[in-house]
């Protein structure tokens, strides 16, 4: 009886084949962004978990614990005022120059110490990264909850300053709600993006303190924006300047608790700005560091 041959189905095909006959897929491939905004749905309680112990571990070693949370704006809040409203006099045409120099720092802080940690999230947690798959974009997402956290206590602090200082309670508070809900969003944004820049340029930590320095004299933190552009003679410049979104932030933030806060632009365009500003940031950076998901961890 003669011996029959039996035909290899799979031979000739190629990899790419092969591996679509049997349902493989390349290890460490980037997910389609609907399944990986899925995956981070479904990791929603690992960042508010990862985002409160960051927060207790940041206090830990301190005699005061949380206390600092509300004593280092106060103490900033405190040395900028000497400096630029007693030393320097920039508080003149700015009613209530205590108040307002504290809601600039606070809002500042918030965006700044979320640049500040997501351009070390990926890079700062390599451990981590290698040791467990979940969606990196957990890490930056949890930066940004807990200095939200950060922001809500001192908050508590800030209406306590501004009621002392003689402004009085009105409907307008409730805005500074929404107002801190598109930050945060547009912090998210930002930090995702600054998260993926910082795995790729490791230095780029140390430059963040010098850009945030910058970026702070230029939005109004301080002193009044108008003092500010006064030396500047380009309009294009000066449109650039008020489009600042920080600048945008802490405004929508006086505006809602102080009386006479003096503004660059009408509320009505400042929100307007404040969402197209948190629409562009968040879907961009999200984006941004989603193409960047397989390259996290290597090397």
């Amino acid at each position: 009886m003669a011996n029959t041959a039996v035909a290899d189905p799979d031979s000739g095909l190629t990899q790419a084949q092969l591996a679509a006959r049997y349902g493989l897929s390349v290890a460490g491939a980037r997910p389609t962004l609907p399944a990986y905004t899925r995956q981070l749905w479904s990791y929603r309680h690992f960042i508010t978990a990862y985002a409160n112990a960051k927060l207790v571990a940041s206090f830990s070693t301190a005699r005061l614990g949380r206390i600092w949370q509300v004593l280092t704006p106060l103490t900033n809040a405190a040395v900028y005022y000497l400096i630029f409203g007693v030393i320097l006099g920039t508080e003149k045409g700015v009613d209530n120059f205590i108040a307002y120099l504290c809601v600039g720092l606070f809002v500042y802080n918030f965006t700044s110490s979320a640049v500040s940690g997501g351009v070390q999230a990926v890079s700062g947690n390599l451990g981590l990264i290698r040791a467990l798959h979940f969606p990196r974009a957990c890490l930056p997402l949890a930066v940004t909850l807990t200095q939200l956290q950060h922001l809500i206590s001192a908050m508590v602090v800030l209406v306590g300053i501004v009621l002392v200082t003689g402004e009085p309670v009105t409907l307008e508070w409730l805005l500074v709600v929404p107002a801190v809900l598109l930050q945060s969003l547009f912090n998210a944004g930002l930090a995702l993006g600054m998260a993926r820049l910082g795995a790729k340029i490791t230095d780029l930590k140390q430059l963040v303190p010098f850009i945030l320095r910058t970026w702070m004299y230029g939005s109004g933190v301080l002193y009044s924006v108008d003092v500010f552009t006064e030396n500047v003679d380009n309009s294009a410049l000066v449109a650039v300047i008020h489009a600042n979104p920080l600048l945008i932030y802490i405004e929508l933030v006086r505006h809602a608790l102080m009386e006479n806060a003096p503004l660059t632009s009408s509320a009505p365009q400042l929100w307007l700005l404040a969402t197209a500003w948190t629409i562009v940031m968040a879907v961009g950076g999200y984006l941004y560091f989603w193409r960047g998901e397989q390259e996290y961890g290597r090397g």
